[in-house]
């Protein structure tokens, strides 16, 4: 009977943890909906106001004689200031209505784990696994909420940001043509930036080169782009001969790299990297190397430290019958060292 009490007891606090936090997440939710309910009656007000002062303009603009050059600023100004203001209430409400859907995929995320819950309670011997699954999916929807929130707050954003300059730059061309095209000049630089953005985003969700040119020229890549944006110095070295595997295999490896160097530069404060991939034919070895502050690697693997990467990791390992090792201590920097077998070829 003791041994039957040890396996249904961390089943029922996760399950009654997920239930509090189903129900703090749907009040949360409702706030929510309010806010943005009201939000929404401001901007239809602010875009009725806009209207009105649009035709007016356009009235002015009908009979330009009879109008004094302050005047006509004025009225430009003021038709600025309203397309203004409903362009910052739009955003707010678009952040809103962002959070609203991240919100509303974590409650369904949450009635989803509790009723999963509560269908596995009594099956005896299916309970050990359920935390392993558990946080493989929120490890995934916090990845898409983070994509998510990034996407909103970049390109998203930028997108509404090059309607308003391209309104602004056609008004500009009948009054100030040095001022229309130095806003479309700004206008190309924001557009660039933020192509290269949702490359990074598209990258970061599936690199469509694994799939074409394998797991090799992918990691490059990567690692490329990791030196770039965070100025670490960091080699790669390849040993062995690289034969494609299949598919799920190839992405386990890539996301295992991305997952140790994003580590590093998160928490190791290191200033030299070193990555290898080690093919022998039998299973592909990816091993991270720096110089930085180190950690505890029987904290973090139990979930005392604040980060859920590695014990993730740690789990995928163990679905593939794979390897992680960690040596690191506080100050010595870390090695972390990452084994999967090659599988049947591709």
């Amino acid at each position: 009977m003791a041994q039957a009490s040890a396996v249904v007891s961390p089943l029922a606090a996760l399950a009654a943890e997920t239930e509090q936090e189903y129900a703090q997440a749907r009040q949360e939710l409702r706030e929510l909906n309010r806010m943005v309910e009201q939000s929404r009656g401001e901007v239809e007000k602010l875009a009725q106001r806009n209207a009105a002062i649009a035709g007016h303009v356009r009235q002015i603009q009908g009979n330009l004689d009879n109008i004094s050059r302050a005047d006509l600023k004025t009225a430009y100004e003021a038709a600025a200031e309203a397309q203004q203001r409903l362009f910052t209430m739009r955003g707010q409400l678009e952040k809103l209505q962002g959070e609203q859907a991240n919100l509303e995929r974590l409650a369904s995320h949450l009635q989803r784990t509790q009723t999963a819950l509560q269908a596995l309670e009594p099956a005896k011997g299916e309970s050990d696994g359920m935390p392993v699954i558990v946080r493989i999916v929120e490890a995934q929807e916090a990845e898409r909420q983070r994509l998510s929130r990034q996407i909103h707050d970049g390109p998203a954003q930028a997108l509404s940001n090059f309607i308003l300059q391209t309104e602004i730059a056609m008004r500009l061309f009948d009054i100030d043509t040095e001022r229309a095209r130095a806003e479309l000049q700004s206008l190309k630089s924001s557009a660039t930036s933020t192509f290269q953005k949702v490359r990074d985003f598209i990258f970061d969700l599936r690199p469509m080169m694994l799939d074409d040119l394998g797991l090799v020229p992918t990691v490059r890549r990567y690692v490329d782009a990791f030196k770039e944006k965070t100025g670490l110095q960091t080699v790669v070295t390849v040993t062995g001969a690289e034969e494609r595997m299949e598919s799920a295999r190839e992405v386990v490896i890539f996301r295992a790299t991305q997952e140790l160097l994003s580590n590093v530069r998160q928490h190791a404060q290191a200033t030299q990297v070193r990555l290898t991939l080690d093919f022998d034919g039998q299973r592909v070895r990816v091993v991270v190397e720096d110089n930085g502050k180190g950690f505890d690697p029987q904290a973090v693997l139990s979930g005392k430290a604040k980060t859920t990467g590695l014990p993730t990791l740690q789990e995928r390992m163990d679905l593939l019958s794979g390897l992680l090792h960690i040596d690191s201590q506080p100050g010595q920097g870390a090695r972390v060292v990452v084994e999967v077998p090659a599988g049947p070829p591709a």
